[in-house]
């Protein structure tokens, strides 16, 4: 079978950076290929000549997205439309992330118009978790995918492969018959991820236009043990899931070799959830030999001086940790299971370890004041980090905060079809637009996020916080002077 895996324009219609391979495709494609099929990967949102970079403006710009989705001359849907023509796919994977539904809603619609007999298959977060309401909203949409994928989709191309049209042994996968929806059992995890093959990405189209930087983003574990109530990775279970050290470090040597990559990134939920594997990691890698640096993300409750040391020994020159609140209200109300007493003592020791660290907040929790989007202001100014970043929280669906905004009576549990593509995915699964929180009007909410986002905007234009992400890149700006003048093109164009 010929296929075609997607992940959807989003940030590319704004001409926002967009860094690294999409991961998740690129593992679907590898177990593919390694089954004979033939695969090729569009990343549809890369879009590496970017100079947009500061996030926490990004739904200023929503506005732009949801008027060129419907833009049949935007050059981006021009050239989904020609890449169906140019590749012929008989099968069209698309990765679904919520804020992305509208973009892979059209994705669909422009597979269907390019072949209606070409099957449309939806996968990731945002299917695994509105299979129903999927196939309800869109007749576009042949199957949807729950869970890991890799082993769903395998089955299911094998089945349309040999033509055949049973798919009710297909566990995890979501299909209509007739007028009904069904939705098969789910499957079970992974539990050997050594068994899958490496992220696949030689076959991604415009291979060139990633950085050395981009390829080497990795996934060490799949899972998280924690429950906090903004995130919908507890759908994965809270098992944690490990590949062997073995496994990681041959594909470490390998995108070291191959595409000279001196910058890797983890992106797995907790790195150093289990530290002993860590500490064993740090002292396997720097027995590699290789000369590369990588960064990671964690939680204010899992470092230590010691782990931090071997980190920083191995050359781990970037951290970036969720800190949400500086309320402790409103830190219990997201079930972070961290006091701001552990997040001011994680500011000392990566300070102390001389860790580039990031911080991410988020403000417009349900029942949050302004008094508690004050404490987290202050709470910037005290811990100091790195680089810190703040969002507007989102409701997506599969956390409990998205139940809380249900019983506040500010969160719809469904959304139609047209609501997609009539309102910014900052506003999906809201009851009503203007009012985003339950403790102030929207004009008071609008103004404390405008002066929020300036203070984080101005903080990270200190002379300081640049030297320092300066520093922390040095090794990969001395291998690949591209990526120093990438960066400096980008932070300009952050500044305006």
């Amino acid at each position: 079978m010929n296929i075609l895996l997607i992940d959807p324009p989003f940030y590319r219609f704004f001409n926002y950076y967009n860094r690294y391979f999409p991961l998740g495709l690129s593992y679907l494609s590898s177990t593919l290929k390694k089954a004979g099929h033939q695969v090729t990967i569009y990343d549809a949102d890369c879009n590496k000549n970017s100079k947009g970079m500061d996030y926490t403006r990004l739904p200023e710009k929503y506005l732009i997205y949801l008027k060129e989705l419907k833009n049949l001359e935007n050059p981006i849907i021009k050239e989904i439309s020609e890449t169906f023509i140019k590749y012929q796919p008989d099968i069209v994977g698309i990765t679904v992330m919520t804020p992305k539904a509208a973009s892979a809603f059209t994705i669909a619609s422009l597979a269907k118009k390019y072949n209606k007999g070409c099957s449309v298959v939806f996968g990731g977060p945002h299917a695994t978790l509105k299979a129903d309401e999927i196939l309800k909203n869109t007749r576009d949409v042949d199957f949807v995918l729950s869970g890991e994928g890799e082993a769903v989709l395998l089955e299911l191309v094998n089945v349309l492969h040999a033509k055949g049209n049973n798919f009710s042994t297909i566990q995890g996968l979501s299909y209509r018959q007739g007028d009904k929806y069904i939705h098969n059992t789910m499957r079970s995890f992974i539990d050997d991820l050594d068994c899958l093959p490496f992220p696949d990405r030689e076959t991604l189209l415009g291979s060139d236009t990633y950085t050395s930087e981009d390829m080497g983003l990795l996934m060490g574990s799949r899972g998280c043990p924690y429950r906090c109530s903004y995130c919908a990775t507890q759908i994965w279970t809270r098992k944690v899931r490990y590949r062997s050290l073995a496994n990681i470090l041959e594909e470490i040597r390998y995108v070291y070799h191959h595409y000279r990559t001196r910058q890797f990134t983890f992106k797995d939920d907790s790195f150093t959830v289990n530290r002993t594997r860590v500490m064993e990691f740090c002292n396997k890698f720097i027995d590699t030999g290789i000369k590369a640096n990588w960064d990671c993300n964690t939680r204010v409750d899992l470092v230590d001086p010691e782990l931090l040391r071997a980190m920083k020994k191995a050359g781990c020159n970037s951290i970036k940790v969720g800190i949400e609140s500086g309320s402790e209200r409103i830190l219990k109300l997201m079930d972070k299971g961290i006091t701001l007493e552990r997040v001011k003592e994680a500011a000392r020791l990566f300070r102390e370890a001389g860790i580039h660290w990031t911080a991410y907040f988020m403000m417009g929790i349900p029942t949050e004041t302004k008094e508690d989007v004050k404490k987290t202001l202050d709470l910037l100014y005290k811990i100091r980090p790195s680089f810190a970043s703040v969002g507007v929280y989102e409701p997506f669906p599969g956390t409990k905060l998205f139940d809380v905004g249900v019983e506040h009576g500010l969160v719809n549990k469904e959304m139609v079809y047209e609501d997609f593509f009539a309102r910014i995915p900052s506003d999906y699964y809201l009851k009503d637009i203007h009012r985003r929180v339950d403790t102030m009007n929207q004009e008071d909410f609008i103004t404390l996020e405008n002066e929020v986002k300036d203070a984080f905007h101005d903080y990270n234009k200190g002379v300081m916080r640049i030297l320092e992400r300066a520093k922390a890149r040095s090794n990969i700006y001395l291998h690949n002077p591209r990526i120093f003048f990438n960066d400096i093109e980008k932070f300009l164009g952050w500044l305006r």
